[in-house]
C-alpha cells in the first residue's frame, strides 16, 4: 500500500558530507511528520530529526547545527543534508513517516511507516 525508499548512503571520510532522501508512494491521502531515525551496530534505533508538514523541525544534540531535515509535500519526499560526518555517525539510516492513506476511497486513520534502511559509513 506504502512504500518508503530511501537513497544517498555510502561512505565518506570524516568532515565530509551525505545527502539522504526518502520518497513515500502509495495510496497516500497525506504525509504528516516525517523523520530519519539511525540504528549503529550493537545499539538501539535513535531519532536523528523529525520535520512535521509545516516543516517545524527537532534534531538530537548529536547532529544539531551539522544535519538539516526538510522537504518537499508535493514529492512526498523527505531529505537529510549531512554535513561534517563524524565517525560515530555510522550506522544505518530509516525513514520514518505518519501517513494518513486511502483504501477504497476512504480516508484512514494515520499510521506509521518505515523505509528499509540506507547504510552510512564515516570513515576516520
Amino acid at each position: 500500500q506504502v512504500q518508503l525508499v530511501e537513497s544517498g548512503g555510502g561512505l565518506v571520510q570524516a568532515g565530509g558530507s551525505l545527502s539522504l532522501s526518502c520518497a513515500a508512494s502509495g495510496s497516500i491521502f497525506r504525509v504528516n511528520a516525517m523523520g530519519w531515525y539511525r540504528q549503529a551496530p550493537g545499539a538501539q534505533r535513535e531519532l536523528v530529526a523529525t520535520i512535521t508538514r509545516s516543516e517545524s523541525t527537532r534534531y538530537s544534540d548529536s547532529v544539531k547545527g551539522r544535519f538539516t531535515i526538510s522537504r518537499d509535500n508535493a514529492k512526498n519526499t523527505v531529505y537529510l543534508q549531512m554535513n561534517s560526518l563524524k565517525p560515530e555517525d555510522t550506522a544505518v539510516y530509516y525513514c520514518n513517516a505518519d501517513i494518513r492513506i486511502l483504501r477504497k476511497a476512504v480516508i484512514q486513520p494515520s499510521d506509521d511507516y518505515w523505509g528499509r534502511g540506507t547504510q552510512v559509513t564515516v570513515s576516520s
